[in-house]
């Protein structure tokens, strides 16, 4: 998958249910532990989701996206908050479409984050790197680097409960996968049904591929430490607990 596409006008419908709040809170107790930012970049921010409230908490916010789709929807929903244009005047909000192997802004920031699993979706070991060497460049000294990722295992989940149906008025979808297990690698196959905007009896079909790779967690945590991040701790689960191998998201605090 090389941008969304189609796939931006209906991912906050398909992504409702996905639990905000929880990632918000994350970031909030580990900026109390590391030190509180006022710049953030977020990479691979979609439609805004989380950066558009993280704005409404005063920090200000750089969404980082490859989808001109993604960020054209994140705008769309800015413009649309009661303070949303005065986000965009006062600039506690921008837009930039780049690569998260190689972004860079002009001026270092505090904080980064990447929640969502995002850096599933980076599919090779050095694009990885690519994308912590990017990553502590881009922060100012004691910067933090926040981002979560399936844990391997949940591949394996993701493969073995499948297909996933989704029967909503207004969108529908049927979701099956194939799992590459030696490359931890899986592609997701999403036929999804979206109904017309102002036609209730009328739906378009359209496909989807998405593809992930999950990565061994300590090498994940040594490839932080190689690029020259000064303290790497990982939790499970939204919580403040040591990651195993029965977590199904690994969530990474490194500091620069």
């Amino acid at each position: 998958m090389s941008s969304y596409g189609k796939f931006a006008y209906v991912y906050d419908a398909l992504m409702a249910d996905m639990p905000y709040p929880d990632w918000l809170a994350f970031a909030e107790t580990a900026w109390g532990k590391y030190g509180k930012p006022r710049t953030v970049a977020e990479l691979g921010c979609g439609t805004g989701s989380l950066t558009i409230p993280l704005a409404g908490a005063g920090y200000h916010m750089t969404g980082i996206d490859l989808s001109s789709d993604m960020l054209s929807v994140a705008q769309r929903k800015l413009e649309q908050q009661p303070q949303g244009r005065r986000f965009l005047r006062e600039g506690s909000v921008q837009w930039v479409q780049q690569n998260m192997k190689e972004w860079e802004l002009p001026e270092p920031v505090d904080a980064v984050i990447s929640f969502c699993d995002c850096l599933n979706y980076v599919l090779e070991e050095q694009d990885i790197r690519s994308v912590f060497s990017s990553t502590y460049d881009g922060l100012k000294p004691g910067g933090t680097f926040l981002f979560d990722v399936h844990h391997p295992n949940t591949l394996i989940r993701y493969e073995e409960e499948q297909p996933f149906v989704l029967d909503e008025t207004d969108i529908s979808y049927i979701w099956t996968c194939e799992l590459d297990e030696p490359r931890r690698e899986i592609e997701h196959h999403l036929s999804i049904f979206a109904r017309e905007e102002g036609r209730s009896d009328t739906y378009r079909r359209f496909e989807e591929t998405h593809t992930q790779r999950a990565y061994d967690p300590e090498w994940m945590k040594q490839e932080l430490l190689a690029a020259g991040f000064s303290e790497v701790s990982v939790y499970a689960d939204f919580k403040w607990v040591a990651a195993d191998d029965s977590a199904q998201r690994l969530f990474y605090v490194a500091v620069k």
